[in-house]
C-alpha cells in the first residue's frame, strides 16, 4: 500500500505543465541538433560545443543568427540538420507530433490539444487539430510552389542538383522566417532580382502573418466574414510595410554604402525588401552594419513589433502592437471600451498585450546591460542592442557582429533567442503557476504620470 502512494506521489511530481512540456521538449529538439552539427561529417572544420548550440538553437528558433557561415563552413550534412531544424522549429514540434498521431492512427488526447493550443498560442482549444492539418497543406504547398519559382531563377544559374537544393533550403528557410542563407553575403547579389525578391519576401509575409489567418481567408473568402484578428493582421501588415518601406527609402536614399549606389529600380526593391524582413524574416539584400542610424533605430522598432500570433515568426506580435496603441488612444479620449473596426477588445486582452511587451522590454534591458559589460570591449553599444533585439524578435539580422562574440555572449543571445521563440508568458508560465484568488480587496486610487 505505501509502495503505491509512493510511486502516486512519485508520478504527480514529476507531471509537467504545457508550458513547461513544450519549453522542456524544445529544449531537448535543440540539444539533439546541437549533437548532430557537431559530427565530424557536418561541418568542414571541427568546430566548438557553443557554436553547435548556436546555430541549433538560431535554427530551432528559425532566427537566423549565425557565428559560421552557413553556405562554406557546413556540409551539404549539415545544412540539411539546420534545414530540418527550421522546419521543425517554425512549424512547431507539437504539430508535428500531431502529424505523426494521425499517421499512426492514435487518439489525440485532451494534454495534447493543450500542448498544440499552447505551441500555437490559440486563445481556445477547439479546432487545434483542424488548424494543424491545413497547417501542414498550406505550408508544404507553398513552400513547394515558391520552390518551383526559385528553380526557375537559380538552375539555369547553378545547374539542377544545385539550383534546385538551394532553391529548397531557401524556400523552407523563407516561409519560416528563419533567414539562413547559402552565401555569405546574404542576398546581396539578387539586390534588383525581381524573381528572388518577390518570392523570398512573400514567403515569409504570408508565414509571418499566422496560420489562424490563413486558415480564416481560405474556409471564409470574404474580407467582411473574416474575424478581428484576421482583419487587423491584414490591414496592420499592409500599412507598417508600406509606411517601412516609404520612410527607408527616404533615409537611405543618398547613403553611398547602401542604396545610395543603386539605380532607381534597385532602390526601391532594396528598401521594400528591407522594410518586410524587419518583421522577423532575416535576410537582407544591403549591408545592414552600413545603414544610417536613424535607419537602424526604425528597424529596432520593426524587430520589437515582429510578425502575427501563431505564425512562423517571432516578437511581441502585431496584435499585441496595436492593442497596446489602441489603449493609449481609449485613455487619451477617456474611453471605457476598446473598439476596433466595429469590435470591442476584452480588456484581458490589454492585460495580455501589457505583459508580453512589459516582460520582452525587461528580457531585452536585462540581456543588452549583461552583455554591455562582458562585450563592450569588442562591440559597441548600438550594436549590441541591435543583436539583442534581433534575437529576441527571432529576426535574424546583424550589423555583422555575431561572430564577435564571446562564449559567454553566445551563451546570452541562445537563451534570448530561446526565449523569443516560445514568448515571454510561456517562459514565464513554465517556471510559476498561475493562480487565482478568491479574495478581492477595496480599491484605492494611486497617483500615476
Amino acid at each position: 500500500m505505501k509502495t503505491k502512494e509512493y510511486n502516486s506521489m512519485k508520478t504527480k511530481s514529476i507531471q509537467l505543465s504545457p508550458p513547461q512540456l513544450l519549453v522542456a521538449v524544445f529544449g531537448v529538439c535543440i540539444i539533439a541538433g546541437a549533437v548532430l552539427l557537431k559530427l565530424p561529417f557536418s561541418t568542414t572544420h571541427s568546430i566548438k560545443w557553443i557554436d553547435a548550440m548556436f546555430t541549433a538553437t538560431s535554427a530551432m528558433t528559425v532566427t537566423g543568427l549565425a557565428v559560421m557561415d552557413t553556405g562554406t563552413e557546413f556540409t551539404i550534412f549539415g545544412q540539411i540538420v539546420i534545414m530540418c531544424l527550421i522546419q521543425l522549429g517554425g512549424l512547431g514540434i507539437m504539430s508535428f507530433a500531431v502529424l505523426i498521431f494521425m499517421v499512426l492512427g492514435k487518439r489525440i488526447g485532451f494534454k495534447q490539444r493543450l500542448l498544440i493550443q499552447q505551441s500555437l498560442n490559440q486563445t481556445n482549444i477547439g479546432g487545434v487539430i483542424r488548424l494543424v492539418k491545413h497547417l501542414f497543406i498550406f505550408s508544404f504547398l507553398i513552400e513547394g510552389v515558391a520552390m518551383l519559382f526559385l528553380a526557375i531563377r537559380w538552375v539555369p544559374e547553378y545547374g539542377w542538383g544545385k539550383g534546385l537544393y538551394y532553391s529548397l533550403f531557401h524556400s523552407i528557410s523563407s516561409f519560416n522566417n528563419a533567414g539562413f542563407a547559402l552565401w555569405s553575403d546574404g542576398l546581396t547579389r539578387y539586390v534588383g532580382d525581381p524573381i528572388v525578391n518577390v518570392t523570398i519576401s512573400l514567403l515569409f509575409i504570408i508565414g509571418g502573418i499566422g496560420f489562424t489567418v490563413l486558415v480564416d481567408i481560405w474556409q471564409k473568402r470574404s474580407y467582411k466574414k473574416l474575424s478581428l484578428h484576421s482583419k487587423m493582421m491584414l490591414i496592420g501588415t499592409l500599412v507598417i510595410n508600406t509606411v517601412a518601406m516609404i520612410l527607408i527609402f527616404f533615409l537611405e536614399y543618398a547613403n553611398p554604402k547602401t542604396l545610395g549606389g543603386l539605380d532607381w529600380s534597385e532602390k526601391v526593391w532594396a528598401a521594400y525588401f528591407q522594410a518586410v524582413t524587419t518583421r522577423t524574416a532575416g535576410f537582407n539584400t544591403i549591408d545592414i552594419g552600413s545603414m544610417d542610424e536613424s535607419t537602424i533605430f526604425l528597424m529596432l522598432l520593426l524587430m520589437f513589433v515582429g510578425a502575427g500570433s501563431a505564425s512562423t515568426g517571432g516578437g511581441i506580435k502585431l496584435t499585441t502592437f496595436i492593442i497596446i496603441i489602441l489603449a493609449v488612444l481609449a485613455f487619451l479620449r477617456a474611453r471605457d471600451d476598446l473598439n476596433i473596426l466595429k469590435r470591442r477588445i476584452d480588456v484581458s486582452f490589454v492585460f495580455r498585450a501589457l505583459a508580453i511587451s512589459t516582460m520582452g522590454v525587461l528580457f531585452i534591458f536585462s540581456a543588452i546591460f549583461i552583455l554591455n559589460i562582458s562585450e563592450s570591449e569588442r562591440i559597441p553599444f548600438l550594436e549590441l542592442v541591435f543583436e539583442v533585439i534581433s534575437a529576441f524578435g527571432t529576426v535574424g539580422l546583424s550589423m555583422g557582429v555575431t561572430a564577435d562574440l564571446s562564449d559567454f555572449g553566445r551563451f546570452i543571445i541562445i537563451f534570448i533567442m530561446f526565449l523569443g521563440k516560445l514568448g515571454p508568458l510561456t517562459l514565464a508560465f513554465s517556471l510559476a503557476k498561475p493562480q487565482r484568488s478568491a479574495i478581492r480587496y477595496p480599491s484605492e486610487d494611486v497617483l500615476t504620470g
